[in-house]
Formats: structure tokens, sequence, C-alpha cells
């Protein structure tokens, strides 16, 4: 990738923020996606909430590769769960834009990496389910839970990956240790996900759609830990390989 020509557009959803002084409506995405984007070779591309489906297909005709970022929380209605009084941040034009993405970029062989929030959406995406709340429904559950009181580089526990899966192949390890900052995570897997990574409680915290070109879903945030474990960035080096081809 010697040249900016040659590097492959990663669309990176967005999502609805408000800001504090002057209480204006913005859409947004932390910079440490795009930073862990350019650091892997690709360029960033933020695509708005607001767009018609036709719309959202040309700009996925357009990108070489699609991020789906972390966030709030998924509305339980949409996998036909129930409400819970930690469900929040529920945001229904994020889910729509990004639900639709997901489905489309699985259908359309487009290279794909969905990240905590986004693991979540393409699970539902492809007709799976979710837990409301990890740490109080999952059975002997470790806790998952750890945004706003950690570092978003603390490593709580490690995730254990399938043997010969993508995930193993981009770490070139077992298990790798992981940050957590998440409340509900995957319960019913989707019927075209191949679960590949768990935590010690049994957790989903990896998938990949088999026969997929590149569609690789993690529970964790790795933009944070890019400084921390080179492994990370492997993961945004193969979507940015992926992409280009």
């Amino acid at each position: 990738m010697s040249t900016t020509s040659h590097r492959p557009l990663i669309g990176c959803t967005t999502y609805r923020k408000t800001t504090l002084n002057t209480q204006i409506d913005v859409y947004g995405l932390m910079p440490s996606y795009s930073q862990a984007i350019t650091a892997a070779g690709g360029i960033p591309v933020l695509i708005p909430l607001g767009l018609s489906e036709d719309d959202l297909r040309a700009v996925l005709r357009r990108v070489d590769g699609l991020l789906l970022p972390g966030g709030g929380d998924i509305n339980p209605a949409r996998y036909n769960g129930r409400a819970h009084p930690t469900v929040g941040e529920v945001d229904e034009e994020r889910d729509r834009v990004e639900l639709f993405m997901a489905r489309t970029a699985v259908s359309d062989q487009k290279p794909l990496l969905a990240i905590c929030r986004g693991h979540q959406v393409l699970n539902v995406a492809l007709g799976g389910t979710l837990w409301e709340d990890v740490d109080s429904m999952l059975p002997n559950s470790v806790r998952h839970n750890f945004n706003l009181t950690h570092p978003r580089t603390h490593l709580p526990h490690e995730v254990q990956f399938a043997p010969g899966s993508r995930l193993a192949q981009i770490f070139g390890r077992e298990s790798t240790p992981v940050n957590s900052l998440h409340h509900q995570g995957v319960r019913d897997l989707a019927p075209e996900l191949a679960a590949t990574g768990w935590s010690a409680d049994g957790l989903v915290e990896g998938c990949e759609v088999p026969g997929h070109p590149f569609a690789v879903s993690v529970q964790w945030h790795p933009e944070n830990l890019i400084h921390n474990d080179p492994a990370m960035l492997n993961l945004f080096t193969a979507l940015a390989a992926a992409a280009q081809r």
C-alpha cells in the first residue's frame, strides 16, 4: 500500500450525540477507530445516519470494506427480546442503518469487521438474539462491564479461540487477554455465524461467517489496544487486506 490511491476505503457507521455546550446533534465516531484503520493501511470514511437503503447500498458499493463500531444497546424488539432496566442509549435509526448494512455486507461478500455493539448487530442482523444484560442473566457470568470504571486498556479476562479459526490465525495464538466494556452479549447464535472465541463463562466473544471473504466480529475493543498489543492491530490489517483484494 505504497500510495494513497491504493489504500482501501473502510466505511464506518456512526452514532448520534448532542454536544454539551451548544446542544447540537452531531454524527460521530471515536478517533480510536479511524486511527486503527489508518495504522492498518486503510482510509476511514464515516457513514451518517438518515440515509435510505438505496443510498446505503450505493455507499457500500463504493467502499472496499465496512466497520461496525461499539455504542449503545440494540432495541430488544429487534430480536424478540424483553425490556430490561439496564437497556439504554437505544437509537432506532442507528439500529435500522447498521442492521441493514450488516446484512448487506454479508450477502454482498463485502469485507466486514464488527466490534462490541457491532458484534451484537451482526448476530441480530442474521437472526440471532442477545442477553439483555450479561452480568445479571448469563449463568455463572464473569464480570463483563468495566465501562467508565476502568481504563479502556484494562484487561479483565481472556478469550479462547477456536483452533484454525480466523481469529486464531490473526492473533497467532490460542487465546488473548481483552478489555471488556459491554453489558449485552450474544445469546442464541445466528445460523450463518460460527462462534470462534469465548470467555471463560461461555459467552461468545468472537464470530465469523464461514465462506465469506472476511466477516469477523469481536466483543471487545481492539482499537483501544493497538498500542499495547500489536496483535490487536492485526484485526484491522486483516480487514484492510481483504478490502484491498
